[in-house]
């Protein structure tokens, strides 16, 4: 697995070519707003390394995958999410509404979130 997909919408905001409003960043990940918000916070979590879906996700992946959650968590109490609530949620594949492959953690709140979701 490439680190790297220089035809990757998200490698290129990894790689500076397109601008993003990044709002978190770590060794292993980084967060940016949502160009198309679905709640009043939506950020989408990324890991630094190129991984298409979550079927592509490796054993030694772990770490990485979990860091997106501790930074889900670290954005929504900056955000002041934390006691009113957020939802957490990556789509893998099509049907399931992935759009980038590159997988990515949605991070939604700021209002009362429908369930089942669409």
């Amino acid at each position: 697995m490439s680190d790297h997909n220089p035809e990757c919408l998200f490698c290129k905001i990894l790689a500076g070519e397109i601008p993003a409003d990044i709002i978190y960043e770590s060794d292993s990940a980084i967060a940016f707003r949502d160009i198309n918000p679905q709640a009043p916070t939506h950020a989408l979590v990324i890991p630094r390394k190129h991984i298409a879906t979550i079927n592509d996700i490796d054993v030694a992946d772990q770490a990485i995958v979990g860091s997106l959650f501790s930074a889900a968590r670290e954005i929504a109490a900056a955000e002041g999410l934390e006691d009113d609530g957020y939802r957490a949620v990556m789509n893998c594949n099509e049907a399931a509404g992935q759009t980038v492959f590159h997988i990515h953690l949605h991070l939604l709140g700021g209002r009362a979130l429908a369930w089942p979701p669409g």
